[in-house]
């Protein structure tokens, strides 16, 4: 049986696994409130994620039916994914904010066919070559997708207010970034162990010990706005560095402290990145001859067909933010388009 960490004054957390995922699990958290307890976000939908979920509760003394109601982060299937479930088990809310939401809901209403024609015209559109856009187009014929029909939420996240936990004091924050809708979420309670600092905060993916967040693009296919995520992100950062909780509860690999050296490490590491990307503009170059020559992981041959999209928009978001810093610049007429160092 799966065994819950005990964070104390209330707080536990449960190891979800993510099937076939390096990043191993889910930390879900369990806090206890007046009416029952309360969910930050549910893992994976998968039998064995159910499982583990369904375990773990048992060894906090509880069960999925006597959930009161899901906070979740943001709207990915490692986060958001087992929300339904909660929900047919126990009744229970499901709360999230509203760009995220719309994400859900765009998901939910669109047919998997239409995603993938999408993908394939933003994907040659960054300058990704035949070979890797083919697979796309030859799936707009009706397959299925796992994960597009995700619970739609029925409750909104409101940034800055407290959410309704009887007997605790939860303050949403919104750290957009990884998600449109990303939220963070501030217990404003002393730490029980007494640590100096603000309280802790639930950080989902914005902020992690080791790992650097993806910065993605979510886009609606029927709005033409140019957006700037990775803009956000470290505007975001900046405000949770200011709160000083005095422990993070992040989403994957571990508790920590010192929210705001781990903070100045993001921003860094950022900046490094924007810069380096300068470099390799001193010629046009598309978003997908961007993201070959930035530095991941592991060599660009070794990553998958998956990960490569998530790569192309991870250097798109940074181009996006050297234009609005005025640092580079689109080339009028090029198709597809590349962009140019100034």
């Amino acid at each position: 049986m799966a065994q819950a960490a005990d964070h104390g004054g209330g707080v536990r957390s449960l190891r979800v696994p993510i099937p076939d995922n390096p990043l191993g699990h889910t930390l879900v958290y369990v806090v206890d409130t007046d009416r029952g307890p309360v969910l930050i976000d549910t893992g994976w939908d998968d039998p064995s994620s159910w499982d583990a979920l369904t375990d773990g509760l048992a060894a906090c003394g509880t069960s999925a039916a006597e959930i009161h109601g899901v906070v979740i982060t943001h709207h990915h299937p490692d986060h958001h994914g087992l929300s339904g479930k909660v929900r047919e088990a126990s009744g229970a809310w499901i709360a999230m904010h509203a760009a995220d939401i719309s994400v859900v809901r765009r998901t939910r209403e669109n047919r998997p066919e239409r995603w993938f024609a999408y993908m394939t015209a933003k994907l040659s559109a960054a300058g990704a070559p035949e070979e890797h856009v083919a697979p796309l187009r030859a799936a707009r014929g009706g397959r299925s997708l796992p994960g597009f029909s995700p619970a739609l939420p029925d409750r909104e996240i409101v940034p800055g207010e407290l959410l309704e936990l009887p007997g605790r004091r939860l303050r949403a924050i919104w750290t957009p970034g990884h998600t449109p809708g990303h939220v963070c979420l501030h217990l404003e309670e002393e730490h029980p162990a007494r640590l100096p600092g603000h309280g802790r905060l639930f950080s989902g993916d914005h902020l992690l010990p080791e790992i650097t967040p993806h910065i993605g693009l979510y886009e609606d296919p029927d709005d033409a706005t140019v957006t700037d995520p990775l803009g956000d992100y470290l505007d975001s950062l900046e405000r949770v560095g200011r709160l000083a909780p005095a422990e993070v509860l992040p989403a994957h690999q571990h508790a920590f402290a010192d929210a705001p050296a781990r903070v100045r490490e993001l921003l860094a590491h950022h900046e490094e990145r924007l810069t380096g990307l300068l470099a390799l503009l001193g010629t046009p170059l598309t978003p997908w001859q961007l993201a070959e020559r930035m530095e991941w992981n592991r060599p660009w041959d070794q990553i998958p067909f998956g990960s490569r999209n998530i790569a192309v928009s991870e250097a798109e978001a940074h181009v996006r933010r050297l234009v609005k810093l005025g640092r580079a610049e689109a080339v009028a007429g090029s198709d597809p388009v590349t962009y140019v160092a100034l």
